[in-house]
């Protein structure tokens, strides 16, 4: 069995977006102490009746996931371009994405992504701030091969 670490320094993430970027493009300059994270999923819906017994069931759920990209990357056209297209045709353009994690010897396919939130231009303090990105996926899951 192959050592893991916990390195993020190699991590690889691959973004298409269809009709738009159909070759994935892979996502560089992240920020200093962030580069993507999504939030906890909920796929329960869970209750206690008053007479103390617990039901549940799985409910399909969202996911948000926020990359962090420093204010001088070269992957802010690609979100900057996808809110524009979309702008421009009044519709949605829909993602997908791959993500490899080396270091943990995983890999995880992300489908069916909208951009719901983006920062327009940077923060100017000091230097320019870093910028999130927020995509809604409608599946993230793990994926064969590393």
């Amino acid at each position: 069995m192959a050592l893991r670490t916990i390195t993020a320094a190699n991590s690889v993430y691959m973004l298409s977006i269809v009709g738009l970027y159909s070759t994935p493009q892979q996502l560089q300059g992240y920020s200093v102490d962030a580069a993507f994270e999504t939030e906890a999923s909920e796929p329960a819906e869970v209750q206690m009746g008053v007479d103390g017994i617990m039901s549940a069931g799985f409910v399909p759920f969202l996911t948000k996931q926020t990359i962090t990209l420093q204010a001088d990357s070269a992957s802010i056209p690609i979100f900057e371009d996808w809110l524009a297209a979309q702008k421009q045709a009044r519709e949605i353009l829909y993602a997908n994405a791959t993500i490899v994690l080396p270091s943990l010897q995983r890999k995880y396919a992300l489908t069916q992504g909208v951009l719901s939130s983006i920062v327009s231009i940077p923060g100017a303090k000091k230097v320019m701030q870093p910028r999130p990105f927020t995509i809604t996926w409608a599946s993230i899951d793990p994926a064969p091969g590393v």
